[in-house]
């Protein structure tokens, strides 16, 4: 596969660089200033794309590479690739799903802790030797509060079976209520927001969910509320794979686009 030329739009990761460099011919986006000129000599050679959160592949970038086949995203989020024009053109789309949830979930119940424990704050307040004062105040318990998550996916999930750890009711919401849920619904955000003490975002940015924390929202929300190496890896490693899979007539690990 050394002669299948890959181009990556952005800097994302040294193994992911390591592992494309090692199968493909890989053309770093970046190093090239003049974009148009660098894409005009190449785009015969060109048949993969990897993109992320940051670059991807827009109608643009697309256009300008009549041999690209495939567009494997190292995100799960694939607000970069216009995926109804990568359909059209029989381009196929991957992303990194599964492996980043534990850790995003690892993440958003530190948040927690660190926000209702004040754990920054505390932290500030010793280094700068104001402990001496001994005034500091009270910070909030977070086990056995109600916590609710907007976007019951994957994510959402994970997150919320590590607050029942802490003892913590859950409820959600999302776009409809998920039958084989054991945890509360509620039909609207606000009425979720109205209804716990924790709010938690766990839902993709897409233009039905901009702004979907809106003022309305937090004037009844009593409170507010992956970058790992282990996941770098492990999403380099199905970047890598769903490419591999392509260009060897296989499966595709992680398919969102045919």
């Amino acid at each position: 596969m050394e002669g299948i030329g890959v181009l990556l739009t952005f800097p994302m990761s040294s193994y992911l660089e390591q592992q494309l460099d090692k199968r493909f011919n890989l053309f770093r986006l970046w190093n090239f200033p003049k974009r148009n000129d660098f894409l005009e000599e190449n785009a015969s050679s060109i048949r993969a794309v990897v993109g992320n959160a940051n670059v991807g592949a827009d109608r643009e970038l697309i256009d300008s590479l009549p041999a690209l086949e495939i567009v494997s995203s190292f995100s799960v989020g694939l607000d970069k690739v216009d995926l109804v024009y990568c359909k059209e053109k029989g381009i196929r789309v991957t992303n990194t799903p599964d492996v980043l949830t534990e850790d995003v979930a690892d993440l958003a119940i530190g948040l927690m802790l660190a926000t209702l424990r004040k754990i920054c704050e505390c932290d500030r307040y010793v280094r700068g030797g104001l402990w001496k004062k001994g005034d500091f105040k009270l910070t909030t318990k977070f086990s056995g509060k109600k916590v609710g998550i907007i976007g019951l996916g994957r994510i959402g999930t994970a997150i919320a079976k590590r607050a029942e750890a802490f003892s913590c009711p859950i409820s959600y919401y999302s776009r409809s209520e998920k039958p084989k849920s054991k945890y509360k619904y509620f039909p609207s955000v606000v009425e979720l927001a109205s209804n716990c003490q924790i709010l938690v975002v766990a839902c993709p940015l897409t233009e039905e969910t901009r702004h979907i924390i809106n003022r309305e929202v937090i004037d009844l929300l009593p409170h507010a509320g992956s970058g790992t190496v282990e996941t770098c890896k492990a999403m380099a490693d199905l970047v890598v794979g769903n490419l591999e899979a392509h260009f060897s007539n296989k499966p595709l690990l992680t398919q969102v686009v045919l």
